[in-house]
């Protein structure tokens, strides 16, 4: 296989602000948060404001719907005049996860304002014959029923040709999408979309549902006397699709996605949707965590219209209070789930066999194409592809398709996924001359195209790539490791650490956790099983996972892979990347997911990898120092920062010998105390007019050369004359009293009790993680 070697890089620890700890440190209950701050602080969370408001949901507070404006306005004039003239209104939506849920959110918070079934209905297009968007023939059936209002979810922003075709018939539309903008405004009562915001608007990055929650919200606000369920009852679809849709938690997208989930936990106690009660049930989780949504409820919604290509159903399923229905849908709902992974998996190995065929060294694009595959998982297979064989990949299909209606031309139709952030839609719309229809962004698209135009379409698109890269085989991925841990350090307390990242999303990804000279056990395979005990084709091997920090390793799984891909033993060391999981199966249990492995890397090929034979011994706060220690090198005083820490322990590198940690620090150290006992000092030494050193200064007041200069400017201030010679502090007179004293007392002491923050800590961190926090400072992959 010629899987994609990776680049791996591991973020450098920084030195972070006493109040940024302190904050991160109240929402830790068994550890002091230091692992959180730093992936906090380097996912760009940086002011006390925007930390409280990412940790905690209270804190946050969200925009009005009519931060859109007119548009929103627009809109929700126009459904008053539907509501009073008693019009039927239809709900477009769409097929996938993020569609249905849209879908779900309006036809239960317009039913507030419309009878259903009655004024109100909805409409999902069919993924196998329809696609995505608003159709014309679609639109024909909504007319002859009557609708003289359609309000579209996550889709029909670009549908201008359609769009027309409606309001030819008299039909008016209110666009609610967040795709890509069309040049012109098209010709709708109202289009509500966030692209219109600027890129680091809080409401840029809302999903489909989101955007259909907020003109439910814009409702409730204008019409506040008729809704009889809460607005917030809607807020676990809202989270479900959000989630599931990938896009970047930020703004108010993560304040709906953090309210959202603490609905979604309420299902399995005080079930108000059976239908998500029972997905619950079926995928085995308890729906407080963003993967039982991105790994359980939304591959299952979307399985539906994979399968079926008509998900209509799903709507009924997360809305319906008939629990025996909803029960029998939700069956129905994991059977597809279950047939999507058996057939992507067996679309896979075919798709594996047809690449033995080809050069791999001379192509640029695989473009794949067979009259079996069922267009509806060829995405996903599409981008297992992609990532494995590092090259966009095109997988096609004239399977389901319908010969194009202005001639008896055939087509093929399928999705690509792209690589190396090559931009796969301008890659594709340079042969739109040869395609029938195509859309999508850069790293996903769908197209279709005659099939008599493949040829041409493979060996356009590859000469294309061709010209942009010299030589795709000369690029690699990078995979970035957030943290350096051992298997010690592995369990509930760190992932409780960083479960406060949580909900994870673009932008803000699962930390990835590096484990250096590893070695895996107890390998073996295992078959996933479906709703009815059937084994389905689709693989996971397990593992336990060792270090020389344990003498028993910990659990771990690697989907899609099997065991004879691992090597095992603790002869055979590697280098792996991970994600910490807690698995709701069976009695629950914290697990890792293997997600990259290497061999570790050889001191020749290595410089930095002597780190991990340097050790800390930990003799802080002891009353008396073991002598055995004292050969080795030592760090007597206890550092105020990282710089600190690490020029000792760079120093112990170079020397080859293990680094002593002998320091202690009184806790109870008092910034304002300290204040007097340096103007009794100054006093003391303007009278005997005798002379100090810097150093006997700063270990008699427990000062840093930053707070020592501090200390002294603040003695000027107050009226004490300080001369400086070299390393010595002679103070002769005393000079009026300055203005400016107040200002330079408060820097002081705000100095003092920062400093007092971090000796606390390096007094208090176990020292299995400053010693991590160390190694990995040392690497530079």
């Amino acid at each position: 296989m010629n899987t994609i070697h990776s680049q791996w890089e591991v973020l450098p620890i920084v030195s972070l602000p006493a109040w940024f700890l302190d904050i991160v440190n109240s929402y830790c209950t068994d550890s002091q948060g230091i692992y959180a701050a730093q992936l906090l602080w380097h996912r760009g969370i940086q002011t006390p404001e925007e930390l409280q408001g990412f940790l905690d949901a209270n804190y946050y507070y969200p925009l009005s719907p009519f931060e859109f404006g007119c548009e929103m306005k627009l809109a929700t004039k126009r459904l008053e005049v539907a509501m009073n003239n008693q019009e039927k209104v239809t709900i477009w939506g769409d097929f996938d996860a993020d569609g249905i849920t849209a879908t779900s959110v309006l036809w239960e918070g317009l039913g507030q304002f419309f009878i259903p079934h009655l004024q109100l209905n909805y409409y999902i297009p069919n993924r196998a014959t329809e696609s995505h968007g608003l159709n014309i023939p679609g639109i024909k059936k909504l007319a002859d029923e009557g609708t003289k209002l359609i309000v579209t979810c996550d889709t029909g922003s670009t549908n201008i040709e359609e769009i027309n075709y409606a309001n030819s018939l008299e039909i008016d539309i209110i666009v609610t999408d967040h795709h890509t903008l069309p040049n012109d405004r098209p010709n709708v009562v109202s289009i509500i979309n966030p692209r219109y915001f600027y890129e680091d608007h809080p409401l840029f990055s809302l999903s489909g549902v989101a955007v259909a929650y907020k003109l439910v919200e814009a409702l409730y606000l204008s019409f506040p006397e008729i809704p009889e369920s809460p607005l917030e009852n809607l807020l676990d679809l809202v989270a479900i699709g959000l989630i599931a849709d990938l896009v970047e938690l930020k703004g108010d997208c993560r304040y709906l996605a953090q309210q959202g989930l603490k609905k979604l936990q309420q299902q399995l106690k005080n079930t108000t949707r059976p239908g998500v009660a029972h997905l619950l049930n079926l995928c085995k989780r308890g729906g407080d965590r963003p993967t039982d949504i991105s790994f359980g409820i939304g591959p299952r919604i979307n399985a539906i219209s994979r399968i079926q290509g008509d998900a209509h159903f799903a709507v009924e399923l997360l809305t319906s209070k008939d629990e025996e229905r909803c029960k029998e849908l939700a069956f129905e709902t994991e059977l597809a789930n279950t047939r999507r992974k058996s057939l992507q998996k067996d679309i896979k190995k075919n798709v594996e066999k047809k690449l033995q065929m080809l050069d791999l060294s001379t192509t640029q694009v695989i473009v794949l194409e067979d009259p079996q595959w069922q267009s509806g998982v060829l995405g996903l297979v599409a981008g297992q592809i992609a990532q494995e064989y590092g090259r966009p990949t095109i997988l096609l299909t004239t399977a389901e398709t319908e010969k194009m209606s202005e001639s008896d031309l055939k087509l093929a139709r399928g999705s690509a996924r792209s690589v190396y952030n090559i931009d796969l839609y301008k890659l594709v719309a340079s042969q739109r001359d040869l395609l029938h229809k195509f859309g999508g962004h850069p790293f996903a698209a769908g197209l279709s195209l005659p099939v008599e135009n493949l040829s041409l379409f493979r060996e356009n698109i590859n000469r294309k790539l061709r010209q942009e890269i010299i030589d795709l085989n000369t690029l690699s991925s990078t995979i970035q490791a957030d943290l350096v841990v051992t298997v010690s350090q592995l369990g509930q307390s760190l992932f409780r650490e960083l479960k406060l990242l949580e909900p994870y999303g673009m932008g803000n990804p699962v930390p990835r956790l590096l484990i250096q000279n590893c070695w895996f056990e107890a390998l073996g395979n295992q078959n996933i099983r479906d709703a009815k005990n059937n084994k389905i084709k689709y693989i996971k091997t397990k593992f336990d996972i060792y270090d020389n920090s344990v003498d028993e390793g910990f659990p771990g799984i690697w989907w899609e892979h099997y065991q004879e891909e691992l090597p095992q033993g603790k002869n055979k060391r590697c280098d792996a990347i991970v994600e910490l999981d807690y698995n709701t199966y069976g009695k629950g249990r914290y697990e890792v997911r293997l997600i990259e492995v290497r061999e570790s890397l050889k001191t020749h090929e290595y410089q930095s990898i002597k780190t991990n034979q340097i050790t800390l011994i930990d003799y802080r706060n002891q009353d008396q120092v073991n002598e055995s220690y004292l050969e080795l090198e030592q760090l007597s005083s206890c550092p105020v920062s990282w710089d600190e820490l690490y020029k000792k322990y760079q120093t112990s590198i170079n020397n080859q010998h293990d680094l002593a940690l002998n320091y202690s620090y009184d806790e109870q150290f008092n910034p304002s105390e300290m204040i007097k006992q340096l103007i009794g000092i100054a006093k003391y030494l303007n009278r005997t007019q005798k002379t100090i050193t810097k150093e006997q200064l700063k270990e008699k007041l427990l000062l840093s050369d930053r707070t020592l200069n501090l200390a002294l400017e603040f003695l000027e201030k107050i009226g004490f004359l300080i001369i400086q010679e070299d390393q010595t502090i002679q103070i002769e007179t005393t000079t009026h009293l300055s203005q400016e004293y107040y200002l330079s007392q408060k820097k002081l002491i705000d100095t003092l009790q920062e400093e007092h923050f971090k000796r606390k800590y390096f007094t208090q961190v176990p020292v299995e993680t400053l010693q991590q926090l160390l190694v990995s400072e040392s690497l530079n992959y």
